[in-house]
């Protein structure tokens, strides 16, 4: 999958509060919206848990007119823990792409996901398990072409706190050289 997917593309960002899916849903849309000239739309749930609680975020991104605001079914699945794989992986399309932490996602029943290291690829790369979110954009970036790789490193520079945006831009680097090794013939 190294095209974008249709003129319409949802994707569903799912983990645990605190793993940073819902910033990074934002950071896709803004990516699309604002250095793309897309049409995206966001939106964002989250359990009453500050911390620990299962939080979604869904991206619908079209160059034409978006008429229903959220994932229906979905292109693309992110799930950085077990639960949210577990809530969300029946609702992907046929054919659909599946990006998980292998680390902390039991994903058998779904032998085409693809499997990565995110949160221990994010320490490794950063020294901080929250930039988590931001390898997880690289590596969907890397492998769907939904944003170019411009827009998704403007956006994620455009949010990171003042000082860290180098540790992002590893982050995000990090998640970009993942999936290409997926892909070894995908150009950007």
């Amino acid at each position: 999958m190294s095209e974008p997917i249709a003129d319409r593309i949802e994707i569903r960002l799912a983990g645990e509060g605190g793993q940073g899916m819902i910033l990074a849903g934002i950071i896709l849309a803004e990516a699309a919206a604002i250095y793309e000239g897309k049409n995206a739309v966001q939106t964002q749930s989250y359990g009453p848990e500050a911390r620990g609680g299962a939080s979604k975020a869904e991206v619908v991104i079209s160059s034409g007119e978006i008429d229903h605001p959220e994932v229906l079914e979905a292109d693309v699945l992110v799930a950085l823990s077990k639960d949210a794989f577990k809530k969300f992986a029946s609702n992907v399309k046929l054919g659909g792409l599946y990006i998980v932490d292998e680390e902390k996602v039991d994903s058998h029943t779904v032998p085409q996901a693809v499997r990565v290291p995110i949160t221990r690829i994010a320490f490794e790369t950063t020294g901080r398990i929250i930039t988590a979110n931001t390898v997880a954009l690289g590596v969907l970036v890397g492998l769907t072409g939904v944003v170019s790789r411009t827009a998704i490193e403007k956006a994620v520079l455009a949010r990171a706190p003042k000082g860290t945006e180098e540790m992002n831009r590893a982050a995000l680097f990090k998640g970009f050289a993942v999936a290409d090794e997926r892909q070894p013939s995908r150009q950007n």
